[in-house]
Formats: structure tokens, C-alpha cells, sequence
């Protein structure tokens, strides 16, 4: 059953007020999702074929753009791929995060454009497919909600959410990347965790994130790869600055060597107390 409105419309207001860059409309029933101008749907993406390949063609054109090169087809596949991915988790992590609402996204349900002027990440327009919450919740009294029992029952809610909704993208753009199976998988790990601690921060829940990502992915929690992977170094001051370790490599080293991010399994710790403390900074 369709999930109302009401159910996640809050959290995804504190969403796009703390990341302007990402816009998120909730289909009302019988609402067309839109086709026309840059949008994609998600099961466009996980059939593989023109849909996919003009989705990629925008990123095989901002690659040539801004880096005066082309890159690999894989490469291409895998900007393509975190591109999509780490907004969508968001759509299922962000409600779990601030509201311990998990809503279900079938790939049909879900539809994105990154063409528009002004958002940095784009714009999905969605359709929930039913929620799940704890109980005495307020919202278990709406249509399309289930009641599990605790909160170990709800994050197992929301790894399966995840995986349901990005299972067929990733059988989409397999056959696109040089490494499938694991590897695919570990990407998927770091879009849940990048992407809610990249939103947490700027709500100022940062260290709370952190704490429930580990609940959420401690490791052997298929068909994720690894866990979190948090961990913490120590600036030249003594400061505290926490990382993780990532499961999957995004391959801009194929573009940039020596301008790999601060997560990287490329990135040495002296490097990363470096790129730390330069974002810390800026």
C-alpha cells in the first residue's frame, strides 16, 4: 500500500533544508512519475539498455568537460553508478535516521534528474511503497505502515529496503563495470554510509550517525560488504578526526592520482590527516 505523504514529508523537508543540492518530490496517488526532459527511472537504469546509456552519456560528457580526457567505460559506469546511488539511499536512510520511519522503493517507484541549473546532486520524484516503523510511533496508524518489533527489527527494515531498491540498478549497470558481485556491493555499503554521515554533519548529528551506521552495517550483513568502518586519527594538535575506511574505490585515481578523497583505500593516513584537515579548514 502506498505510503501518505505525511509519513516522510518531514524528514525529507530537513533533508533538502540542509542540502539544497538534492530535491525530493512525493507522488500523490495516481500522480504520473515524469519521463520528459532529463528524468530517468530508476528501473530504466536496472534494464540496462538506451536508458542506461544516456544516463551515462552525461557522465562520459562531464568527464571529457572537466578534465580535458576520457575515461574508461567501467569508470564512467562507476561516476554513474555513486551518482544515482548515494541519493537514492538517502530516500530510505534519512527518514530511519531522524524519524525511525524505513519506506520500501521498488525501482518502478523512484525516478531522478541531475540536469537542473542550481541543485548539485538533482532531483528524485518518488513514490513510497508502504513504510515501517516502531511501535507507538504515530504514524503506525497510516495507511501503508507496519509495525516491527525494536529497533534491531527496523534497521534489518532498512538494509532490506536498501538492497531491494538497489539490487536491479546494480544488475543494470554490471555488465558496464570491469568488477560485479563484492565489489558492486561494496559501493552500495559506502553510498548508505557516506551519504547519511555527509548529511548528518551538516544537522549537526554527525557523531550520532556514526554510532547508528555501526549498529546498521557492523559487518557480515549481507549482501553488504564489511561494516561502517569508522575509525579515528589524530591530528598534528592532537585533534580528533574521524574517517573510515572505504569498502569500494570510486576510481577517480584513473583521473587525478594524486587527488584521491580522504576515505579512499588509496589514501595513506599521513594523506588523509592532510585532506582533513584542509576540509576542517576550508
Amino acid at each position: 500500500m502506498p505510503a501518505p505523504r505525511s509519513a516522510l514529508t518531514a524528514s525529507y523537508s530537513r533533508l533538502t533544508e540542509a542540502f539544497p543540492g538534492l530535491e525530493i518530490t512525493e507522488l500523490g496517488a495516481g500522480e504520473p512519475a515524469p519521463r520528459d526532459g532529463g528524468w530517468v527511472a530508476a528501473d530504466a537504469l536496472a534494464e540496462g539498455g538506451a536508458g542506461l546509456d544516456a544516463f551515462l552519456a552525461w557522465d562520459e560528457a562531464q568527464v571529457l568537460r572537466d578534465y580535458g580526457q576520457r575515461a574508461r567505460p567501467d569508470v564512467v559506469a562507476s561516476f554513474g553508478l555513486h551518482r544515482y546511488a548515494w541519493p537514492a539511499c538517502l530516500l530510505i536512510t534519512v527518514p530511519w535516521f531522524l524519524e525511525r520511519r524505513v519506506p520500501r522503493f521498488p525501482a518502478s517507484h523512484v525516478s531522478y534528474d541531475r540536469t537542473v541549473p542550481g541543485l548539485s546532486v538533482g532531483r528524485l520524484a518518488v513514490r513510497p511503497a508502504g513504510f515501517a516503523c516502531l511501535p507507538g510511533d504515530p504514524a503506525a496508524a497510516l495507511p501503508g505502515a507496519r509495525v516491527v518489533d525494536g529497533e534491531e527489527a527496523l534497521r534489518a527494515e532498512a538494509r532490506a529496503a536498501v538492497a531491494e531498491h538497489l539490487e536491479p540498478v546494480l544488475a543494470g549497470f554490471g555488465p558496464r563495470m570491469r568488477r560485479r558481485g563484492r565489489a558492486l556491493w561494496g559501493m552500495a555499503t559506502d553510498e548508505v554510509v557516506e551519504g547519511l554521515w555527509y548529511v548528518a554533519h551538516l544537522l549537526g548529528e554527525q557523531e550520532r550517525a556514526m554510532r547508528e551506521l555501526e549498529l546498521l552495517l557492523p559487518g557480515a550483513t549481507r549482501p553488504y560488504v564489511g561494516s561502517a568502518a569508522f575509525r579515528e586519527l589524530t591530528g598534528p594538535d592532537g585533534e580528533s578526526l574521524p574517517t573510515r575506511d572505504r569498502a569500494s574505490c570510486c576510481m577517480f585515481y584513473t583521473l587525478r592520482p594524486e587527488d584521491t578523497c580522504a576515505t579512499c583505500p588509496r589514501t595513506c593516513d599521513a594523506d588523509r590527516v592532510t585532506k582533513l584537515l584542509a576540509a576542517t579548514a576550508s
